[in-house]
């Protein structure tokens, strides 16, 4: 095994020398360089009705009225604890935010196509700055119970045409161990609502049919302030900074990752094509940007915020996490800008990327390329014409007008307010 790592330097120097070069260059360059041999793609547009979507204007398709609730529910909970302005789960604040300024808010609830409930479930931190989610389900029942108690509309189609923001990492079965968020399943509450979620994996308890799939947050103003030059050479070949082995959780082994992790550093931590290690330098948003390709494992969720970030740093991201869902998926088109390897191909993870056409790779930097996939994975402040904020609404319009079925007819009812953990049911 160590005779065919080392094999991989002359390999590796042939890359550069022969056909690598233009793998190195900058997405620009390398969209200049295929353009000039080839007019017609200068016009090219992303295939099929992506680019179409990506370029949607919600405003005039949908009216969303925001639930006034008590600060406990939200805006208290971030002054006591403003990290949760910047962890991967910010999306709940910073949706609400936008929504206030939106051109899409209605103060009246009459015409209103959604009704959106702003609770921050994501904000109850360890010393660590980790999301504790055992009060979530209590915190939310208690928040319907006031909007059912003070407004009508609930009652109307029990949350039917209701959506919920809840970026864990199971979603709505609020677990972060997914042996627990499966058995718990999605709170009963939410069931008949639209889930606005992190988390998406298909054929899962915790992915209900018609929720909508959002990335991480990632903090904008800071990958911005790491951007480099346009014109730094990409001469980094695959990239990946994080955990292989989680022994605090996983003290066994194997099931952390479904073993994909520990795969990828027992076979290439010694490939001289794969920088990869547990370190989190200060540079790491810049080698980002030098590297042609990003690895995106899944970990104890399949997705990451590494996904946000090799998109935004135009990385060709490498998704390692078998049924995942993808954020916007009917926005972007993954299949085109991404590389997708099944965990069991693991091992063979570097003939794969080898193998990989350069003009297919050129191809895909070209679209990371496009201003528009970058600002559908964002959350910016202020927002931006097609960011995530406006692909949540392009989801929720796409599903208007609701179906008859949502309404309820009088004295009908769906919703059990006593099912679930004997826990949950505590008064919050």
């Amino acid at each position: 095994m160590a005779g065919a790592r080392h094999g991989w330097l002359p390999m590796a120097t042939l890359l550069v020398a022969t056909c690598f070069y233009p793998l190195l260059l900058p997405p620009a360059a390398a969209a200049a360089e295929v353009d000039g041999r080839d007019a017609q793609r200068n016009t090219e547009r992303i295939s099929g009705s992506a680019g179409d979507v990506l370029e949607d204007n919600p405003v005039g398709k949908l009216k969303v009225f925001v639930y006034d609730l008590p600060s406990k529910y939200n805006k208290m909970i971030v002054t006591k604890d403003p990290r949760c302005l910047s962890h991967m789960f910010a999306a709940e604040i910073f949706m609400h935010r936008f929504l206030f300024s939106s051109a899409v808010r209605t103060v009246n609830p009459e015409e209103a196509d959604w009704f959106y409930t702003p609770v921050y479930t994501t904000c109850d931190l360890t010393r660590a700055g980790l999301p504790l989610p055992f009060k979530s389900p209590r915190m939310m029942r208690s928040a319907i119970q006031f909007i059912s108690n003070k407004w009508p509309f609930w009652n109307r189609t029990d949350g039917g045409d209701h959506f919920f923001v809840v970026p864990h990492d199971f979603a709505a079965c609020f677990h972060y161990q997914e042996e627990n968020a499966i058995a718990r399943g999605i709170l009963p509450l939410l069931r008949h609502a639209t889930l606005v979620q992190t988390f998406g994996q298909k054929n899962h308890v915790c992915l209900k049919d018609g929720s909508i799939t959002i990335p991480p947050y990632a903090p904008p103003q800071k990958m911005q302030a790491h951007l480099i030059p346009p014109d730094t050479p990409r001469s980094i070949f695959v990239y990946f900074r994080g955990l292989f082995y989680d022994n605090g959780n996983d003290p066994e082994g194997g099931y952390y990752a479904r073993g994909a992790r520990a795969s990828l550093w027992e076979n290439f931590k010694n490939n001289p094509l794969f920088d990869i290690s547990t370190e989190h330098p200060a540079t790491y948003y810049e080698d980002m940007q030098r590297s042609v390709f990003c690895l995106c494992p899944l970990g104890w969720a399949p997705w990451s915020p590494r996904l946000v970030e090799a998109v935004v740093f135009g990385c060709i991201p490498v998704i390692i996490a078998d049924d995942i869902v993808l954020p916007f998926a009917d926005a972007i088109p993954w299949d085109e800008i991404g590389v997708f390897v099944d965990e069991e191909d693991v091992p063979k993870l570097d003939s794969i990327l080898t193998s990989i056409p350069i003009d297919d790779i050129l191809r895909k930097q070209r679209l990371l390329a496009n201003p528009s996939m970058k600002k559908a994975m964002l959350f910016p402040q202020p927002a931006q014409p097609r960011d995530a904020f406006h692909q949540i609404l392009n989801g929720l319009a796409r599903k208007l007008p609701h179906p008859e079925s949502v309404y309820l007819q009088p004295g009908e009812k769906h919703v059990n307010w006593t099912a679930g953990p004997v826990g949950d049911l505590k008064p919050w």
